[in-house]
Order: C-alpha cells, then sequence, then structure tokens
C-alpha cells in the first residue's frame, strides 16, 4: 500500500480541561499509488485533522502513517514529499504568477533553466501560459486556483493534498475547477487525498470515498458502493436524499431480505448485518428516483402501495412530489418530465418502488 493511515488518533484536550476530545477516532484508509481518495463528511467529523496529520500540521496520539514503506510519523511537514492546495488559495500577493509558482523551486535551488523548463510545463497542464507576469490581483478566482494547483504541482510531490480548494468559488466555478483538478490528476498519475464536505465533489473526483462521523470512518468505497449500498442511515441521509421507509423483517433469502413493507411482502437487497433478523424492525432506504408513479387509474404492476400527492415543486428538469403512503412522507422525483403527465396536488397515485435499487438497513 502506498499511503497507509493504520489505526490512527488525534486527541485534544476539552476546551473545560477536564478531559479530551477524539477529533480522529482509530482511522484506517489504505491508498494505493495513483488513487484519488476524498475524506467526506459534515463540519467537525475529523475530515480536516486527518489531512493535517498526513500532511505533518498535526502529530497522531495514536496509531502510525505509512508512506512508500517509510513510517514518516516524526517528520516534519517539509520532509514528506507532499504538497497541499489550501481553501485560502494562499499565493503571495507581491510575487506574479510565475515568482509564485517558482518559488518552492528556488527554496530548492534548482538551476534557473530546470526551474524555468518545470514552470512551463505545469503552466501548460493548468491553462496558465501567457498569464506569467500577471499580479495575484489580476486574476479570476478560478485563475488564483489554478496557480495554486500548478506551486503544488511544480514540485512533483509523491501526494498532492486538498483541504476544500474550491469553496471559496461560485457554483459553476466549482464545476468547472473540479473537472480540471481530476482530468489532471489522472493525467499525472499523482495519490491525492482531498477534503470537502460537498457530496458532488467527492462523488465526480474520486476513486475512492472515505465517510467521516464523529472522528471515525463510517465507509470506504466507490461513489456507486456508497449511494447505492451504504453501511448504515448516516451514510444514506449524508449521500444524496433518501426515504427511510419503515419495515419487518421477515426472513433471509440468497442475496437479498424478505420484508413486511406497507402491508405486502416483498425482497429487497441489504447489509449482512447481525441487526438484521427475522421479526426484527428494520429500515428499507429508498432513493427518490427508484421510485415511480401512476395516477391510481392508470394501473401498477404488484407490489405497489396507494398513496396521495400532498406537494409537487416543479425544477425545470424534475419535479419533486411530497407524497402521503400509508400514513409516512415519501419523497419521490420524476426527471424531464413532460407536461401532460405532471401530477397535481391530491392527485391518487399507486406507488412503486424499484426493489433492486432500495437497500435494506437495520434500524436505529
Amino acid at each position: 500500500m502506498f499511503l497507509e493511515l493504520d489505526n490512527i488518533s488525534k486527541h485534544f484536550p476539552s476546551r473545560d480541561g477536564t478531559g479530551e476530545v477524539r477529533a480522529v477516532d482509530n482511522v484506517q484508509i489504505d491508498i494505493e499509488q495513483g488513487q484519488f481518495v476524498t475524506l467526506l463528511g459534515p463540519s467537525g467529523c475529523g475530515k480536516t485533522t486527518t489531512l493535517r496529520l498526513i500532511a505533518g500540521f498535526e502529530f497522531p496520539t495514536h496509531g502510525r502513517i505509512v508512506l512508500d514503506g517509510e513510517e514518516i510519523n516524526e517528520l516534519p511537514p517539509n520532509r514528506r514529499d507532499m504538497a497541499m492546495v489550501f481553501q485560502s488559495y494562499a499565493i503571495f500577493p507581491h510575487l506574479n504568477v510565475y515568482e509564485n509558482i517558482s518559488y518552492g523551486l528556488k527554496v530548492k535551488k534548482l538551476p534557473a533553466q530546470e526551474i524555468r523548463r518545470k514552470v512551463a510545463q505545469v503552466m501548460e497542464l493548468t491553462e496558465l501560459t501567457g498569464l506569467e507576469n500577471r499580479a495575484p490581483n489580476q486574476l479570476s478566482g478560478g485563475q488564483q486556483q489554478r496557480v495554486a494547483l500548478a506551486r503544488a504541482l511544480v514540485m512533483e510531490p509523491k501526494v498532492l493534498l486538498f483541504d476544500e480548494p474550491l469553496s471559496n468559488l461560485d457554483a459553476k466555478l466549482r464545476v468547472q475547477m473540479r473537472t480540471e483538478i481530476r482530468r489532471i490528476q489522472q493525467e499525472l498519475g499523482i495519490t491525492s487525498v482531498y477534503v470537502t464536505h460537498d457530496q458532488d465533489e467527492a462523488m465526480v473526483l474520486s476513486d475512492q470515498i472515505v465517510v467521516m462521523h464523529k472522528g471515525r470512518v463510517q465507509q470506504i468505497g466507490t461513489a456507486l458502493e456508497i449511494y447505492r449500498r451504504p453501511h448504515n442511515r448516516f451514510v444514506a441521509d449524508f449521500i444524496g436524499r433518501a426515504n427511510f421507509l419503515p419495515a419487518r423483517v421477515r426472513e433471509k433469502n440468497g442475496d437479498g431480505w424478505v420484508i413486511d413493507l406497507f402491508g405486502q411482502t416483498v425482497t429487497v437487497p441489504g447489509e449482512t448485518a447481525a441487526e438484521l433478523a427475522p421479526g426484527h424492525e428494520a429500515v428499507l432506504m429508498v432513493r427518490p428516483e427508484s421510485i415511480r408513479l401512476a395516477r391510481a387509474d392508470g394501473g401498477a404492476s404488484s407490489p405497489a402501495w396507494p398513496g396521495t400527492v400532498d406537494r409537487t415543486s416543479y425544477l425545470g428538469s424534475l419535479m419533486e412530489y411530497d407524497l402521503n403512503v400509508n400514513g409516512q412522507r415519501v419523497l419521490a422525483v420524476r426527471h424531464d418530465p413532460a407536461e401532460a403527465d405532471l401530477l397535481p396536488v391530491g392527485q391518487a397515485v399507486t406507488v412503486e418502488i424499484l426493489r433492486e435499487n432500495a437497500y435494506l438497513l437495520p434500524a436505529e
């Protein structure tokens, strides 16, 4: 494994001085060379502290950090062969673009000709060619972010670290820059660790996503695995939107579970967990786009449940429906709806679930 976080923990003294806060609690993450791994979670979940432990700005209370076969726990940041792209860009306001990008190479005392060659290469890669003499205050937010990225890349680090680098950009520019970051990372094949609370960023950028909560890893997997097969309700609720429908387990059936749902028996995929056993309560996670609606007089295949439209929200490319199904609020989404297919408030409907896209979780 290229970069390994071996059960690392970081404890800080509590503010009242009576104990300690476990900001990172026995985190195990294995990162292969060339992977793009994102630490994702809400504020205070431990993702930024984990990144700072990797960078060397903090030192672990317990555990080991191993890079390319070498334990680096005690190494200062400048000896870890890593580079950081910060949220605030942190580019020098008194230096032009070329001077900002070349700064680290000059500190390393590389020959001038080699510095020019490396800077030219990375400026072309980040599409900054022609802006060498611009001052930072003459650049757009996106261009400043490219300068910060180029300054990190030119050092040719083993690991590239990102601390919420796009949070200061507007929505349209964020989408553009995350595409550029992924393109550059894949072109160079550089191992990258990225911190964000934005689930869309994580899903677009990452080979692997590490979902964190209260200092602990909740799940590690691809975007598809985490979205379709979350390990628990927190992960399901944090990644995208989901309905959590009360169910009762009847029995295990191959790779799935037979459950009672709103008075009908259905078979669905789900977690393999001790809490899921015959007779136990459970929740069925269903994404809004995995619900199909038909007018009550339009017919539906079995199993289906009667419901009523309580609220509608037209968003152009999609229509959202708040439904009442057996007293339970259910959110459904229909993409690119035709005008003739729109359902009004009060409409009686039949509700179907794409059972292969649903997922059974233990009740919490």
